[in-house]
């Protein structure tokens, strides 16, 4: 089977310069979608074509259904890369691609739906016996049903939207007095960010880590996975820093949970490239959390690990070819470890726009920099503020560290403020070089944020 001729990718920043990339490596051509304050972006200078969709507001570009698939249409474009954020997620975006001839690069309409209603996946994996976290075992229509649910399991509680992520719509509940406050907020939250105030109720569980596989799942219902990723370095439940192979791991446990994801995704007919998110406690028990629909920020320290673009194989899956491996034929070698640089203040991780009046990338071996920064580009303020990934491979995790820290170290940029001196005092914690940490450990070490401060240079 021939591969697609030309591909849009319906995104922008560094993932869209990561799928333009792995496009020109297969003979792809590519097609770039901006909006009108983008036009100088890198992803527009790389593509073949380039269209712009409309005003920088995000609602009218890069979420703009309609624009992006005449943009396809006028291209001649047999396929959309939707990348991460944005449309990615959005069953009704993967309808109207296919209702328009062209192939979303992506899960079926119904595996994205499944993924996005939290408490449906809840329920359809406890029934094939995959471990959930206790909890209630649908939605929760009023504070009356959370109370019952939450006295039922026992305080502290936690109360998610159900079509929810990165920590909104989510409150930890210490007591019946709270219950009340906690659904209302959580709905609104829900309701602000999502368009969907359905809530569950799980138990609250401490001192967890947040360990997720990487799952490939073809055509013919084939699946497999390419290991785990320990995401726990999060700050308000968004991730910061991830590595691969879990510092937790060893053969027996990575068997376990690969297992696990395994069976989640054929539980749900999934297809093409995915992630099955769990939780791990103090005594490693393992918990199904959500299923993501889409390529993962964190996906490039599977790949350094493993070898394999998981981009194009993305492409290639979208195609209907069968997966090239099988289970035994993935070896997980060595330690990887990514960065996310944002422009952010390090002290007030508030936003830091401008522009780049100088930027010296790192490198050298086992040094990987996934980017659309450039000297004299512009950081956006409508968009995320991620300008960059920095991933290292070494041969374990304390070469990893090492790595890691001269990149940052080499990571040289001017006339915006970023998070890299966060990232150097928390590569620095001794509880971080032992592995000892849990998604707390942000939060509880406040100090590491208050050394960053200090070591910000403000420039100008």
């Amino acid at each position: 089977m021939e591969l697609f001729k030309k591909i849009l990718i319906a995104n922008r920043g560094e993932i869209a310069v990561r799928i333009i990339r792995a496009c020109k490596e297969l003979g792809i051509k590519t097609v770039a979608v901006y909006s009108d304050v983008e036009k100088e972006s890198l992803h527009v200078k790389l593509a073949d074509e380039a269209v712009c969709i409309g005003p920088a507001n995000s609602s009218q570009s890069y979420l703009n259904i309609p624009g992006i698939l005449s943009a396809a249409e006028i291209t001649d474009s047999e396929a959309i890369h939707p990348g991460y954020g944005f449309l990615s997620e959005n069953p009704h975006f993967a309808e109207a691609c296919a209702t328009s001839g062209i192939t979303f690069i992506g899960p079926t309409p119904e595996n994205i739906r499944v993924g996005g209603d939290k408490a449906k996946a809840r329920q359809i994996l406890k029934r094939r016996g995959i471990p959930v976290v206790p909890g209630s075992d649908g939605p929760v229509v009023s504070e009356d049903v959370a109370m019952k649910v939450a006295k039922k399991i026992g305080f502290p509680v936690i109360v998610k939207a159900s079509a929810g992520g990165g920590g909104r719509g989510m409150r930890v509940v210490n007591g019946e007095k709270d219950i009340e406050n906690a659904f209302h907020i959580a709905q609104r939250e829900a309701l602000t960010a999502f368009g969907n105030g359905e809530l569950y109720i799980e138990q609250y569980i401490p001192e967890i880590r947040h360990v997720e596989v990487q799952i490939m799942s073809d055509s013919k219902g084939n699946v497999i996975h390419l290991g785990e990723r320990d995401c726990s370095i999060q700050r308000r439940h968004q991730k910061l820093i991830e590595e691969a192979p879990s510092p937790i791991s060893t053969e027996k446990f990575r068997k376990k949970i690969g297992e696990l994801a395994v069976r989640a995704a054929k539980a749900i007919k999934y297809k093409n490239i995915g992630t099955i998110e769990f939780i791990v406690d103090k005594e490693a028990n393992i918990y199904f959390m959500e299923i993501n629909t889409r390529v993962q920020v964190e996906h490039p320290v599977t790949e350094m690990v493993s070898g394999i673009d998981i981009i194009k194989e993305q492409i290639k899956l979208a195609l209907g070819l069968p997966i090239e491996y099988k289970q035994h034929q993935i070896k997980i070698s060595g330690h990887s470890i990514e960065c996310r640089i944002n422009a952010e203040d390090p002290d007030r991780f508030i936003p830091s726009p401008g522009k780049i009046t100088f930027l010296s990338l790192p490198g050298g071996p086992g040094v990987r920099v996934d980017t659309a920064a450039y000297s004299g580009w512009t950081v956006p303020s409508y968009y995320d503020s991620l300008i960059a990934k920095v991933i290292v491979h070494g041969k374990n995790r304390n070469e990893a560290i090492s790595k890691m820290k001269r990149a940052l170290d080499e990571f040289l940029i001017e006339g915006i403020k970023t998070t890299i001196p966060f990232h150097k005092k928390v590569l620095a914690q001794p509880d971080f070089i032992k592995g000892e940490f849990n998604t707390g450990f942000i939060e509880k070490g406040s100090d590491i944020v208050q050394q960053a401060k200090s070591d910000s240079e403000v420039t100008k």
